[in-house]
C-alpha cells in the first residue's frame, strides 16, 4: 500500500516521554516491524518540545526566550538520536530528504524516515537557525503549536487570538523556508496565522496533521475555506487519528475517519487528502480502531467499501504526498 505518514510524535515518545525502547521495540504506536506491516514507504518523524518543560532552571522560572533556546537544543539532541537509529537499524530504514530519495530507498527495501520540527518558535527570531535545521535533514516544520511565538499565533477558541496572523518575523521565516525547500505546515495555527501564510507562501503548503472543522468544530481543524486555499497551492491535509479531531472524544472510530477524507475530497478533490496519523502525538482515547500503523489496511479496506479505487487511494495513501515533497524539496 506504501503509505507516506506527514506526522508521528514517536520520538518524543521515545526521548522525553517513555524514555525507554527505541525503532525497533517500543510500546508507541509506530516501530519499524509496525511499518512493515502497515506497508509504510515513508514516515514523517517530529522533532517536536513541549515549551512548557523548559520554562524552569535550577528551580527558577525562566522567560519564554530562554524556554526556547532550550527546546532548540533538544531539538538538536532529537536530530542526533534519529541519526543513531538510522544506524543501528541501516537494514531497514534510511534517511529521505526529497522525492527522489524515497524511490531509492524503496528500491533498497527501506522505509524512508523525514524529519521535521513541530513547533516553530524554536527558531526564537534567528532566521540562520533554518538554515542549520535544513542542514541537518529538516524538510518540514510546523510553524505554530499551542502557543503564540515569534512566528506568529496558534488556533484558539479565542476569537481574538484566532484572527491574530504572522509576525514579521514570521514572514521572513516563510519566505526563507520557500528558498530552502522546506514544507510549510500550517497544523496549529490560528486563522489569521494561515491567510498571512497563504500570501506569503509560494508552492504548496501542507496542513500535516488537521481534519475538517465542517464535520468537527474544532480550532485544530480546517475550515472549507481553508481546503480550498491549500487545494490551490497544490498543498495537501493530512488526516489525524486524533478523536477530539475526528468527532467522537475518546475514540478514534474509522467512520469518522472516511467521513472527513470524503470531505476532504469533495471540498480539495482527490490530489488533496493525504495521511497525518498524529500516532504517539496524544493521549485519553478509550477505544481506537486503528490503535498502530500496522492496521492501516484497515482504512484501506473502509474508503475501499465507500467507493474510492486502488488509483484514488493511491494517491491518499503516497501519491499526492510525494507529489508535494517532490515539488518542494526535490
Amino acid at each position: 500500500m506504501n503509505l507516506i505518514d506527514m506526522h508521528c510524535d514517536t520520538l518524543w515518545q521515545l526521548i522525553d516521554l517513555k524514555k525507554q525502547g527505541n525503532l525497533m521495540e517500543n510500546d508507541c504506536s509506530v516501530s519499524i516491524p509496525y511499518m512493515k506491516k502497515g506497508g509504510t514507504l515513508a514516515q514523517f518523524f517530529a522533532c517536536f518540545t513541549y515549551l512548557e518543560d523548559y520554562l524552569t532552571e535550577g528551580g527558577k522560572n525562566v522567560g519564554k526566550e530562554d524556554g526556547y533556546e532550550s527546546c532548540y537544543a533538544h531539538v538538536l539532541q532529537m536530530i542526533d538520536y534519529m541519526e543513531e537509529q538510522v544506524r543501528i537499524f541501516s537494514g531497514d530504514i534510511a534517511f529521505a530528504f526529497s522525492g527522489e530519495d524515497i524511490m531509492k530507498n524503496k528500491s533498497e527495501g527501506k522505509i524512508s524516515a523525514f524529519l521535521t520540527v513541530e513547533e516553530g518558535g524554536i527558531l526564537n527570531q534567528n532566521l540562520e537557525r533554518l538554515s542549520v535545521l535544513y542542514d541537518k535533514g529538516i524538510r518540514l516544520i510546523t510553524l505554530m503549536w499551542n502557543y503564540e511565538n515569534c512566528i506568529g499565533w496558534p488556533g484558539s477558541r479565542d476569537t481574538k487570538i484566532m484572527c491574530r496572523g504572522l509576525k514579521s518575523f514570521g514572514i521572513e521565516a516563510v519566505e526563507e523556508m520557500n528558498r530552502l525547500g522546506i514544507i510549510v505546515d500550517v497544523s496549529h495555527a490560528s486563522d489569521g496565522t494561515f491567510r498571512d501564510i497563504m500570501r506569503y507562501a509560494k508552492g504548496p503548503v501542507i496542513a500535516s496533521h488537521s481534519n475538517c472543522r465542517a464535520l468537527c468544530s474544532h480550532p485544530r481543524n480546517l475550515s472549507d475555506e481553508m481546503i480550498h486555499r491549500l487545494a490551490e497551492s497544490g498543498g495537501a491535509a493530512g488526516l489525524n487519528f486524533y478523536g477530539n479531531f475526528l468527532g467522537t472524544e475518546k475514540e478514534s472510530c474509522i467512520e469518522e475517519m472516511t467521513a472527513h477524507i470524503l470531505h476532504m475530497i469533495q471540498k480539495g478533490g482527490i490530489g488533496f487528502p493525504v495521511i497525518g496519523t498524529d500516532f504517539d502525538g496524544f493521549d485519553g482515547m478509550e477505544h481506537m480502531d486503528i490503535p498502530d500503523v500496522s492496521g492501516m489496511e484497515m482504512l484501506w479496506e473502509a474508503l475501499k467499501k465507500k467507493g474510492l479505487g486502488e488509483a484514488e487511494l493511491e494517491k491518499i495513501w503516497n501519491g499526492n504526498a510525494l507529489r508535494v515533497i517532490t515539488e518542494v524539496c526535490g
